[in-house]
């Protein structure tokens, strides 16, 4: 048995260096965040097409190219613009050599935000087969790669094409496992492209995607015309954009953007923004109220271009820049002296929107003192309770933790993955506690069901023991800004009593936080049904029809093992559900849902019209399946 000092050994032989194409794919999570298999918004292979579509929007910036193409077949992609082109004598440098591209020189691409030419290569390595095609001035040049390695470079040849560049890759399955494209993901995604840049053409899949208005088109698409207290401000200035309102609901929604790229965790202009509308509201209406008053319930977009941004990490997440540009004024003072001027002059022209902010203000106002006693009790019971000893098994790193200087990228890529498991009893918080990863994966457990809050106000929080020790976990009792896990994963049995909890949950988020569902943190988290074994292999079932095809492949007489709950899946068997192969499922809001008018329908009075669906809807479940079942 080898000693302990030889298996720690350190000594030259134990310093390597790493091509970029090695780190690349041994540190994925640096370049393009979290891995996944697409059934998140912030996975892997969505951070792929990214990278590429900005470049083109890049190109769209600077004036070349009104049109971009998205195909995606199977697990082929392929983005092609019709802007300038990669200059064909350097088209293999620009996707395969680090530190290689024209986004050094801010005079080529000012105001861009890819920057540091690390995209496109990052691409490259974690794709089985990369092809890249510029065509410039009747001339074409193409390169194919796999895994990063140049496998055929053409020789330049005539072409009747318009200048740009074309980009196929199919994400390696070796790193993305059993992955795929979820449409609605990449319409999201596109959408928010052509918000910031009106007048922009994308087609995905022959679906054109354009919006006129900007981001008065984006606070449309997010919100109802019945929900808003107000019609949106609009207003545009030199390099920012900003479109507010607010609504009845709890919280903060905003939504911000730099050069194009959407900064989920926000940044320094999020806060500048945050600062400028509270100092302006102040200023306007000449009264010092409370900053939660008069920021509750808003909703708002703000987008602005910088020249040469600095993110914290690759994934450009988070904006670090404190000036808008190298000797020019802090991103504080530019967005302040913005709402300043323009704010203040379109509140003094439309005072019945005026009046309309100030209501909703007062009504902030008139609730937040009403709680104010309830909430310093809560926040004493919650200490009291010992949250993370009995309720909460925590992870080591937080979505809100401060980066450190070095290891930035990682540190940062670790807090994307952190995710907090709600389960229900002893049984299953147990196993999942068992198995999971300590540095990213939190376990809160519930006790019981929890309460139907619709229709309650938010002082059930503070007095439903559940709902104030959950809101304390997830530290969101002051809106998300403070959320500690990037992932929030409903996990409950899969029988009526396991969905009842899960809808209650809903139920509370949707109520009380519907920012976390507007915002894409919400999951439930999909467990078998069944266990197919044989002596040789195991084949977990999420359904009839995958318990069917498992018998079929494993042949003769496998075991079938039924799951009444997660309780009965094994610590060992969870590893799986809740690691790499994890599924879970998005809360999503479709547009034109209203929250308000989809609870009632769901949580309220048991009418008759709400009876129908279910029967109907269950009808037509137990038909499909029965009609599949019986083709196979």
């Amino acid at each position: 048995m080898a000693k302990k000092s030889d298996l720690f050994e350190y000594n030259e032989d134990s310093i390597r260096s790493l091509d970029w194409k090695e780190h690349i794919r041994l540190r994925p999570g640096m370049y393009i965040g979290k891995l996944g298999d697409g059934s998140s918004p912030d996975d892997g292979i969505y951070v792929m097409v990214k990278e590429v579509l900005d470049n083109c929007i890049d190109e769209y910036a600077m004036g070349f190219g009104k049109v971009i193409e998205l195909i995606i077949e199977n697990k082929l992609v392929t983005i092609r613009d019709y802007g300038r082109g990669i200059p064909l004598g350097k088209v293999v440098e620009v996707v395969s050599k680090i530190n290689t591209g024209a986004k050094y020189d801010s005079k080529v691409f000012q105001k861009s935000v890819g920057l540091n030419g690390v995209g496109s290569k990052a691409v490259n390595a974690l794709s089985n087969y990369f092809k890249v095609k510029a065509i410039r001035e009747g001339k074409e040049k193409v390169a194919e790669f796999e895994r990063g390695e140049l496998t055929k470079e053409h020789k330049e040849i005539k072409t009747e094409e318009g200048n740009g560049t074309s980009i196929s890759f199919i994400p390696d399955e070796t790193i993305f496992q059993n992955f795929k494209f979820h449409s609605e993901f990449l319409e999201n995604q596109i959408w928010n492209y052509c918000f910031l840049n009106a007048g922009l053409k994308i087609v995905f899949n022959n679906k054109s995607f354009v919006s006129k208005n900007g981001l008065l088109d984006l606070l449309q698409r997010k919100t109802n015309e019945d929900e808003i207290r107000y019609p949106i401000i609009h207003l545009k200035g030199e390099d920012i954009e900003v479109a507010i309102s607010h609504t009845n609901d709890y919280g903060e929604d905003l939504y911000s953007f730099v050069n194009g790229q959407h900064t989920t965790q926000g940044g320094t202009h999020q806060q500048a923004f945050r600062e400028a509308f509270v100092k302006t509201i102040r200023d306007f209406f000449k009264k010092d109220y409370d900053t939660s008053d008069i920021r509750t319930g808003i909703v708002a977009a703000i987008s602005v271009r910088v020249i040469e941004p600095v993110f914290e990490s690759q994934t450009k997440t988070k904006l670090g820049s404190l000036n808008v540009a190298e000797g020019g004024p802090s991103m504080k003072q530019f967005i302040a002296d913005f709402f300043a001027k323009e704010l203040e002059i379109f509140l003094h022209k439309n005072p019945t929107t005026a009046d309309a902010i100030k209501k909703r203000i007062e009504q902030s106002e008139k609730e937040r003192k009403e709680l104010s006693g309830i909430r310093k009790l809560a926040n004493e019971r919650a200490k009291k309770a010992n949250l993370h000893n009995r309720k909460l098994r925590d992870c080591r790193f937080h979505l809100n933790d401060e980066p450190p200087t070095k290891g930035r990228d990682e540190f940062i890529s670790k807090q994307n993955e952190t995710t907090i498991f709600i389960t229900e009893g002893d049984s299953a918080s147990g196993s999942i506690t068992k198995v999971r990863n300590v540095e990213t994966q939190a376990v809160f457990s519930l006790r019981g069901k929890p309460l139907n809050c619709f229709g309650l106000t938010k002082k059930v929080v503070y007095e439903n023991e559940e709902f104030n020790l959950l809101q304390h976990a997830l530290n969101i009792e002051d809106g998300i800004e403070g959320l500690r896990y990037n992932n929030i994963v409903i996990s409950t049995d899969a029988d009526v009593d396991g969905m009842h909890i899960r809808l209650l949950l809903m139920t509370f988020f949707l109520q009380f936080f519907p920012d976390l569902v507007k915002h894409e943190k919400i999951y439930v988290l999909e467990t078998p049904l069944f266990r197919v074994r044989n002596k040789q292999e195991t084949i977990y079932c999420y359904n009839e029809i995958e318990k069917n095809d498992a018998i079929k492949k494993l042949a003769g007489k496998p075991e079938i093992t039924r799951f009444k709950g997660l309780g009965e899946i094994s610590p060992d068997e969870f590893a799986f559900f809740i690691n790499a192969g994890i599924r879970k499922k998005l809360m999503q809001l479709e547009k034109g849902d209203h929250i308000q008018q989809l609870l009632a329908y769901y949580m309220g009075k048991n009418t008759m019209e709400r009876q129908e669906f279910i029967i109907n809807n269950l009808k037509v479940e137990i038909d499909l399946v029965t009609e599949l079942a019986t083709k196979n």
